[in-house]
């Protein structure tokens, strides 16, 4: 969500071009499984950081919720937390990018990497691209550190903002990235489940309402984070954790960064729980349309009300993006806070400019598993490797200013380091 108005298979945002890009021109024509051959194979950029990185998935269940998705069933979510250790992983240590049943699907016909970025389906070995960091290794001792939770886009799987949350985790952060099972392309759960997003079945009713899809889809996400955050209080307890780890979280100092619709989870969290002192939002639209899915916005609270608390709006080159002035829901928070908050545009970039996309996808494009009208779609003109940098310093100014107490005024105004940053006031 974000964006560009490319909506899940466009039916579900392309009319309403709220809160993001969740399709995109060209992306049904890629419908049919293309994969005959050898498939592509990208990496992700190294962390900056100077710690080496460690990483856990967990599952948890909420037993005071019905699943909203999936009535009669309790909500179930797949949590992967991301932090220092002192055992850096070796190339043969690497935790996979994805489940192999996760990227199968991701990739294929009925996965969301279709929707969302145009992939055709099958050509992309999603599985076999490797993160960083060792599995299960022990966190690094030196005491309590900053935590950030990572809310990805509508549809897209916890892992398709590792590239950022990566470096996070290098700079000394634990970092928890959030699946909102049903929504998200697919969840692998341990025992081999694996629950598929419920968003494409909806496509074609006629009866659909986009609004309140949405509004169903944003109230869900936060109930999730706020869950997870009451789970992170009692990792002590819990069996099987990685040595140290449990300890190493600081929760009196919680940040939350989110792309698109993770954006808007990410402030309206924000908005709702006070355990959350900072939050970046990543081109996530703060409006939705009318109650009869159709005309009219529909603001949320966070937007009408505002925050007291710090955060950050990077927004991108698209038509319906930008600065704050050219969304109403941006408008309408910058407006009506009172804490300390800043508005960049990433010049030349597009929404996926924020995500994995930005690495990802030109590798596959080389390799034909995308074709060069959609990946400009997908990520814009600006160099790779210049939106990574971009992302990356920007973000940790943010919590390490509002964090950790270090200001190195990058958030100031406009930065002779990134002149393709364009600053709002």
């Amino acid at each position: 969500m974000g964006s560009g108005g490319r909506a899940v298979a466009a039916v579900l945002l392309a009319a309403t071009a709220v809160l993001g890009t969740v399709g995109a021109p060209g992306a049904v024509a890629a419908a049919q499984d293309g994969g005959a051959g050898r498939q592509a194979r990208a990496w992700l950029p190294e962390p900056t950081g100077p710690y080496p990185i460690g990483t856990t998935a967990l599952h948890l269940t909420d037993a005071d919720r019905d699943d909203p998705w999936q009535p009669g069933h309790r909500r179930e979510l797949m949590i992967s937390l991301w932090y220092p250790t002192s055992r850096p992983a070796g190339p043969g240590d690497r935790a996979p990018y994805m489940e192999p049943a996760a990227g199968a699907h991701f990739g294929g016909a009925e996965g969301l990497a279709r929707v969302n970025y145009g992939t055709e389906p099958g050509r992309t070995d999603w599985s076999g691209i490797r993160t960083h960091a060792r599995k299960d290794a022990p966190a690094l001792p030196g005491g309590r550190r900053p935590v950030v939770l990572y809310s990805p886009g509508l549809g897209d799987p916890r892992t398709w903002g590792t590239a950022l949350v990566e470096d996070l985790a290098s700079r000394g952060y634990v970092v928890v990235t959030v699946d909102h099972t049903y929504e998200a392309s697919e969840v692998a759960f341990p025992g081999g489940d694996l629950a598929p997003s419920v968003l494409p079945g909806m496509l074609g009713r006629p009866d659909l309402d986009i609004g309140a899809v949405l509004r169903k889809a944003m109230d869900t996400r936060v109930a999730d984070t706020r869950f997870v955050l009451d789970e992170l209080t009692g990792l002590g307890g819990r069996k099987g954790l990685p040595a140290g780890l449990a300890g190493a979280l600081d929760l009196d100092r919680v940040g939350m960064v989110g792309h698109s619709a993770g954006g808007f989870t990410a402030l309206q969290t924000m908005h709702d729980d006070p355990r959350i002192a900072a939050g970046v939002n990543l081109d996530g639209q703060l409006h939705f349309p009318g109650p009869d899915g159709h005309t009219g916005v529909f603001l949320p609270s966070v937007a009408e009300e505002g925050l007291d608390r710090p955060f950050l709006l990077m927004g991108t080159g698209s038509d319906d993006s930008g600065a704050y002035r050219e969304q109403p829901g941006w408008n309408a928070l910058w407006q009506h806070s009172t804490g300390w908050h800043a508005d960049f545009t990433l010049t030349g970039s597009r929404h996926g400019s924020y995500t994995d996309g930005q690495p990802l996808l030109p590798q596959l494009a080389r390799q034909g598993a995308l074709d060069a009208e959609q990946l400009r779609n997908d990520v814009g003109d600006i160099r790779p490797g210049r939106a990574e940098l971009a992302t990356r310093s920007y973000v940790a100014s943010f919590f390490d200013r509002w964090l950790r107490g270090h200001d190195d005024h990058l958030l100031d105004g406009p930065s002779p380091r990134f002149p393709e940053m364009a600053y709002e006031r």
